[in-house]
C-alpha cells in the first residue's frame, strides 16, 4: 500500500490518526482529587478515583490533562470506588449517564425527582450496565468486599456540573 492509500478522505495519515485515538492503560492514573471535595466534606466514605480516557466527564475541567483524549460526543472514564464507599445522590440535568461494572459489586439507586426519599436500588456485578436518564437523581454504593471498578459514560462532550438535591448528603456543597 502506498502512502497515498493510507490517507483518509480528510487527508490525515492513518498511522497518525490511530495513534491520536488511543488512551493506553499505562498512561492513565487514578485521580483521587477530582472528587476530593466530597471526601473533604463528608469523610472517607465519599472517597473515589476517576481514571479519565475521553474528556473530563462531569468532575470539572481537566482539559489540561494532555493524556485525555478530546471528546466529540461523549465522555468516558473509569471510576474506582473502595469497599463501602458511596457516590452521593446527584443529578445530571443535561445528559444521560451509563455505568458498566468491570469489577466488584455496585449498588445503583435512582431517586424520585419530587421526593428524594423514594428510591429504587439494584446491585450490579461484572459486565452489568445501567443507563440513567438525564434529570433523574442517582447514587452509588460499593456493596462488595473489594474495590469496585466501573466505566462511566456521559452523553455530552462537556456536560454541566451535577447538582445535589435537598435529599443528598452533599446538598449545599460547592466545589
Amino acid at each position: 500500500m502506498t502512502t497515498e492509500q493510507t490517507t483518509t478522505a480528510q487527508g490525515t495519515d492513518l498511522e497518525t490518526l490511530i495513534d491520536s485515538c488511543i488512551a493506553s492503560a499505562d498512561s492513565r492514573y487514578e485521580d483521587w482529587d477530582a472528587l476530593g471535595f466530597q471526601a473533604a466534606q463528608g469523610g472517607d466514605r465519599f472517597k473515589r478515583a476517576q481514571i479519565r480516557y475521553i474528556g473530563s466527564g462531569a468532575t470539572g475541567d481537566h482539559s489540561a490533562d494532555s493524556r485525555t483524549l478530546q471528546p466529540e460526543h461523549f465522555t468516558f472514564s473509569n471510576m474506582k470506588l473502595p469497599a463501602g464507599a458511596v457516590g452521593p445522590e446527584h443529578t445530571h440535568h443535561d445528559v444521560e449517564e451509563v455505568f458498566f461494572v468491570l469489577e466488584g459489586k455496585l449498588e445503583v439507586a435512582v431517586h424520585d425527582v419530587e421526593d428524594g426519599t423514594k428510591v429504587a436500588k439494584r446491585v450490579l456485578g461484572y459486565r452489568d450496565l445501567i443507563r440513567v436518564p438525564a434529570g433523574v437523581p442517582r447514587s452509588l454504593k460499593n456493596v462488595g468486599d473489594t474495590d469496585a471498578l466501573f466505566c462511566v459514560v456521559i452523553g455530552a462532550p462537556k456536560p454541566q456540573l451535577p447538582t445535589y438535591p435537598p435529599s443528598s448528603e452533599m446538598y449545599g456543597v460547592k466545589r
